[in-house]
């Protein structure tokens, strides 16, 4: 099977079972969608969740989190890991979004890497999920499920985003990066996974290896 037919089966299959696919952080607009994917490293999307319950009521624009005493935000984001460095990342980020872009959170890639705490896999997701460009988010399931698939054999987030984005059609690479997560977590795990199970099984190239070594 060429990489051509293995993502042709692969979107296929993907659509079949998962057709309809979102991102798991609760957001209302794209501040908030920023700084929830920020709080979301090395930090469940599911625990970022009930933090940003109550910090999206005290902190409603850039401007508030600006402004915010670093002592009491650590206290909102506490239990989502790294909250110092995340505070100060937060703080700094929507100090520049106040001062360069109007409060307003910007749409491009080179603009949001300027922001503090903002990588690719973030500004992606804003760009995605928000903007509606092309976006490929490269995460651990991305990454996991990607080498297993035989899409790529990088562990490099860079290298797969740009590998991933010569080989899936831009409509299709958010919502693949989105399948990736629904997938990873229900049927394709790092150390399990359950191929007995997998519906996408076919398109995989590791059909017959054990994944667990």
């Amino acid at each position: 099977m060429t990489k051509k037919e293995r993502v042709e089966l692969l979107l296929e299959l993907m659509d079949k079972t998962y057709p309809e696919v979102k991102c798991s952080l609760n957001y209302s607009n794209p501040l908030e969608m920023l700084i929830a994917t920020q709080l979301s490293a090395q930090c469940t999307d599911a625990r970022v969740n009930i933090v940003t319950e109550e910090l999206f009521k005290r902190y409603r624009s850039a401007q508030d989190f600006a402004d915010a005493d670093i002592l009491e935000l650590q206290e909102y984001i506490r239990s989502a890991g790294f909250y110092k460095n995340k505070s100060k990342n937060i703080i700094a980020c929507c100090k520049r979004l106040v001062e360069v872009y109007g409060g307003e959170v910007p749409d491009t890639m080179d603009d949001l890497l300027t922001l503090a705490g903002t990588g690719r896999k973030t500004a992606n997701l804003v760009l995605g999920d928000i903007f509606g460009q092309p976006a490929v988010v490269v995460d651990t399931h991305c990454i996991r499920l990607s080498n297993r698939i035989g899409l790529t054999t990088s562990k490099d987030p860079e290298k797969i985003e740009f590998e991933l984005k010569k080989i899936i059609p831009p409509g299709r690479q958010l919502k693949l990066c989105h399948q990736f997560v629904y997938h990873g977590r229900a049927v394709c795990g790092a150390r399990s996974p359950k191929c007995s199970e997998c519906t996408i099984r076919p398109a995989c190239k590791m059909v017959g290896v054990d994944k667990s070594k």
